[in-house]
C-alpha cells in the first residue's frame, strides 16, 4: 500500500475538521467581543430558522421529482430520444420542479402564519 494512498485521506479530513473548527471559534471570538461591548444576545438570532418540517418536505419533494424524472427518462428512451439526453434532462426538470414546488408551499406557509399573528395583534 502506497504512503500517499493513507496520507490523502487523513489530510482531507484534517484540513475540513480545521476549516470547520476556525469557523466556529471565529464566530464565537466575535460574539464574545459584541457581548462584551454591551450588544444585545437577540443580535444573533437573526438568521432565517428552519424547523426540520421544511428540510423534510425539501427532501420529500427532491426525492419524488427525481423518481418521476427517472420513470419519465425511461418512457423518453423508450420513444426514441437517446438515454444520456433523455434520463439528465427528465430528472433535473422533475427534480427542480419538486424543489420549486416545496418552495412555494413554504411561501403559502409563512404567508399564512404571518397572516394570522396579523389577526392576533388587533
Amino acid at each position: 500500500m502506497n504512503v500517499i494512498e493513507i496520507l490523502v485521506p487523513i489530510a482531507f479530513f484534517a484540513m475540513v475538521f480545521g476549516i470547520a473548527y476556525l469557523y466556529f471559534l471565529t464566530r464565537n471570538r466575535e460574539r464574545m467581543a459584541l457581548i462584551e461591548k454591551g450588544a444585545d444576545a437577540s443580535l444573533f438570532n437573526t438568521g432565517k430558522t428552519r424547523g426540520s418540517g421544511s428540510v423534510l418536505l425539501n427532501m420529500a419533494l427532491l426525492a419524488t421529482g427525481i423518481g418521476i424524472g427517472v420513470l419519465c427518462g425511461a418512457l423518453l428512451e423508450k420513444a426514441g430520444i437517446e438515454e444520456g439526453v433523455a434520463f439528465p434532462a427528465a430528472i433535473f426538470l422533475f427534480a427542480g420542479l419538486g424543489l420549486l414546488t416545496s418552495y412555494l408551499i413554504e411561501q403559502r406557509s409563512r404567508a399564512k402564519s404571518k397572516g394570522d399573528q396579523d389577526e392576533l395583534m388587533r
